[in-house]
């Protein structure tokens, strides 16, 4: 796995925290999976062995990007999937919250983007221009701190935030456990804020119906081909301050030919969470995707 997020950590908690109550919940204690019991209707079903295989240990790197044959070399020198083991139970888990989602109607979108793109604003703006529509759930991730779990409630959504540790991504048992929490009506719309990283987030399927990129123009044109495998991981691609474009020399037409030089298909929306500029396709986007969904 990533040589930077946690998983082989075994001093890496995983908490969960309800802004409304202030109640902290344990979900993966020294990178293992906590057991308990969700006490709901939306059960996964999911056992809490998780395949993380946290007691080896491996002092070489696996980069996530290019390596077919991802591993790590046991104590007598065997080679290990871990990778594959811990994709494979994560996609299981990502299928039954799929499956949860779509018998509720429920519309789940995975929001990934880099640090300081603007995603917490984005939703901020959004809760305020949905207010009385739908109902709106959002789940947070971050390392550290419920700051953005706040911003969200004092925007009017009801939020969960999930702080990974060491973690660089959420993953699909943090967001059954957090769903459970929440337990969003039928009709919802569920909006994941993934840990602000490029890299991880693309890897994990969390049962979501579409990863919705988000690029600012501070970050320059050519972060799609930074990053390719997140931005073709994406349906959507919000490239977002577009307020901030003329006085940091942003080229938005060569910025979507990059992304359809990754993703052809992907749709792509230029907006200014800050001033609104742009809104209207988002929300517009939002309205009809739900609507497709019941």
């Amino acid at each position: 796995m990533c040589g930077t997020c946690g998983c082989s950590d075994p001093a890496n908690d995983v908490k969960m925290v309800d802004p409304e109550t202030g109640k902290e919940t344990l979900i993966r204690q020294g990178g293992l999976l906590h057991d308990h019991d969700h006490g709901h209707a939306h059960h996964h079903g999911h056992d809490h062995g998780h395949e993380h295989g946290h007691a080896h240990t491996h002092d070489h790197h696996h980069p996530h990007e290019g390596d077919d044959k991802p591993h790590a070399h046991g104590p007598n020198g065997e080679i290990i999937s871990l990778e594959q083991a811990v994709l494979s139970k994560n996609d299981s888990i990502a299928a039954r919250n799929r499956g949860w989602f779509e018998g509720r109607g429920v519309l789940a979108l995975n929001l990934v983007s880099s640090p300081g793109a603007g995603k917490t604003t984005l939703l901020e703006r959004t809760i305020a221009e949905m207010a009385g529509k739908r109902p709106i759930h959002v789940i947070e991730g971050d390392q550290m701190t419920s700051n953005d779990a706040e911003r969200i409630r004092a925007a009017g959504a009801r939020a969960i935030q999930i702080n990974t540790g060491a973690g660089c991504h959420l993953e699909a048992d943090m967001i059954a456990d957090a769903v459970a929490t929440l337990d969003p009506e039928p009709g919802a719309l569920l909006l994941i804020e993934n840990v602000g990283n490029l890299v991880c987030p693309s890897m994990f399927d969390l049962g979501e119906h579409m990863k919705v990129a988000v690029i600012s123009t501070t970050e320059g044109e050519d972060k799609p081909l930074k990053y390719p495998h997140m931005f073709r991981a994406a349906g959507l691609v919000i490239i977002n301050k577009i307020d901030l474009a003329p006085h940091v020399d942003f080229d938005e037409d060569l910025c979507r030919r990059n992304i359809a030089e990754v993703n052809g298909t992907a749709r792509i929306i230029s907006l200014s969470a800050k001033t609104a500029e742009g809104m209207d396709n988002w929300l517009g986007f939002l309205d009809g995707a739900v609507v497709g969904r019941r």
